[in-house]
């Protein structure tokens, strides 16, 4: 067999294994040697399975020459056998190729040694250059989680801070778009790499795996994403749904960058109207939130009231509770990478501050609302008489105006001739704590007759009431408002007993 022979057969081997053991295998057998790759530090990092590593240790001298590069090649002889060791390479420490026969190898095993270590000098760079760059790919997704993290908390300086040598497009605009694209758990890391640009970003966007929904990559993409000749990130994932029939696509309307958490919320809601639409790709198409509606001051003296024994809990409780009360708790734990018993301590601990069951619907609902509302306390300024005065019910504020017309419209896809079913099936739905079985028992209907008529209210509400479970909240309050339906829960009259 003639040397370029023996080199195709040897490119084979390395494509078919790619590991240097069995290179190393292939050639101990081609010119019948024991060999050994010797890394810059001198230590073995293969060899075949007669290798003596203890000759090593005659040749020490000779290794370390050959590593800093005063030497190319060096043959000896230790106890009776031909050694022959050539660094590879120009980087120092440079790694050595040793071969052991009993009697020195001829002229064509030589220059096939040489061609091979060549190879496996090439084939390591080659391993290097991939594990750089697998580790720079992790560092980029790391660093866009952390970016999309101080958004989703409102903090656009934070983001801006974290990437002071490089500041992606999306944080020099002013206003952001949240997509929510549903596709298989492995395809995430291959749609990343495929549209990572140097910087480690994605043109006018990012796309980042959610921590706590594994079929979800989050793409957050500036106002302006047509500028400046970047990536079209908008048509990019349009024609992935088209191109994957098992893709779907939601999209927000456009928010303030500091609003990026509202945005990401619309997404999910317009992700579950997609999931259950032919075209897979559906806007947000909601209402106005209820927070926003409800008599300003009354509202928030109702809600300072009632989350006041939160006070004296931990933040860290505040806010895992917070998480809990709209996604489920093992997303949670995912979220924020503890453990599901943490989040049901931290739920647990609110609870019992609260005197509450948070495993009721109507209470997560009451005490999202509060959470919600409290938290627009700076924007309201209250006189002496207003912060002594008995704060409203929340029936009397679902029975204002505002309350019930927003309720009524939410609701009213689910009224018609054609729908009507759906407005007694989500009904039920909440009043069986929304446990599909009782509630299939309650309509004398089966269990997959009851989800499929709460995905068709999904589309309807636009709201995600079984993916996430995020919208359930919105249809608590909007029953409540129209319908009287446990308008004051048991949970908020004893609450508002003590």
């Amino acid at each position: 067999m003639g040397w370029v022979e023996e080199l195709d057969e040897l490119l084979r081997v390395v494509r078919r294994q790619g590991s240097l053991g069995e290179v190393l295998h292939w050639l101990g057998r081609r010119i019948g040697a024991e060999v050994a790759w010797v890394g810059g530090t001198s230590t073995v990092e293969a060899a075949t399975a007669g290798f003596r590593r203890k000759i090593l240790d005659a040749l020490d001298e000779q290794l370390r020459r050959l590593a800093v590069g005063r030497l190319a090649a060096v043959t000896a002889q230790v106890g009776g056998a031909q050694v022959h060791l050539e660094a590879f390479g120009e980087r120092v420490p440079r790694p050595v190729l040793v071969t052991v026969s009993a009697v020195e190898l001829s002229r064509e095993a030589a220059a096939l040694a040489s061609r091979a270590g060549g190879l496996v000098e090439l084939l390591g760079r080659a391993l290097a250059a991939d594990d750089s760059l697998r580790g720079y790919e992790e560092k980029a997704r790391q660093l866009r989680f952390a970016v999309l993290s101080a958004l989703m908390a409102g903090d656009v300086a934070l983001a801006r801070r974290m990437t002071a040598s490089d500041v992606p497009p999306l944080l020099g605009d002013e206003r952001v778009r949240v997509y929510l694209l549903h596709c298989p758990p492995a395809d995430r890391d291959r749609l990343a790499r495929a549209y990572q640009d140097t910087s480690g970003y994605h043109g006018p966007g990012l796309m980042v795996h959610c921590p706590s929904f594994r079929e979800h990559l989050i793409c957050p993409i500036a106002e302006n994403s047509g500028a400046g000749g970047h990536l079209d990130l908008d048509s990019v994932l349009r024609r992935l749904v088209r191109e994957n029939s098992s893709y779907a696509l939601g999209a927000s309307r456009l928010h303030p960058l500091d609003a990026t958490a509202a945005a990401y919320g619309e997404a999910l809601h317009a992700l579950a109207v997609a999931r259950n639409s032919p075209e897979r790709v559906a806007a947000y198409r909601g209402q106005p939130s209820l927070v926003h509606l409800l008599p300003r001051q009354a509202a928030v003296v109702w809600a300072r009231a009632y989350v006041a024994p939160l006070h004296a809990v931990p933040k860290l409780t505040l806010d895992i509770t917070r998480l809990a009360l709209t996604f489920p708790r093992s997303a949670v734990a995912r979220l924020l990478n503890i453990g599901r018993n943490t989040v049901a301590a931290h739920c647990r601990r609110a609870e019992e501050a609260l005197g509450l069951d948070l495993s009721d619907v109507q209470a997560r609902a009451t005490l999202d609302l509060a959470l919600s509302l409290s938290s627009l306390q700076s924007s309201v300024q209250l006189g002496p008489g207003d912060t002594q005065q008995a704060a409203p019910s929340l029936s009397e504020l679902f029975g204002t105006r505002p309350a019930t017309t927003w309720a009524e419209t939410f609701l009213r896809p689910l009224r018609d001739a054609e729908h009507r079913d759906l407005h007694r099936t989500v009904r039920s739905w909440i009043e069986a704590n929304t446990d599909g079985q009782q509630t299939a028992a309650q309509l004398g209907l089966s269990r997959n007759t009851v989800r499929a008529r709460l995905r068709v209210a999904e589309r309807l509400l636009n709201r995600d009431l079984l993916t996430t479970g995020s919208g359930i909240n919105d249809l608590v309050h909007a029953l409540r408002a129209t319908s009287g339906h446990r308008a004051q829960p048991a949970e908020e009259s004893e609450h508002r007993a003590r």
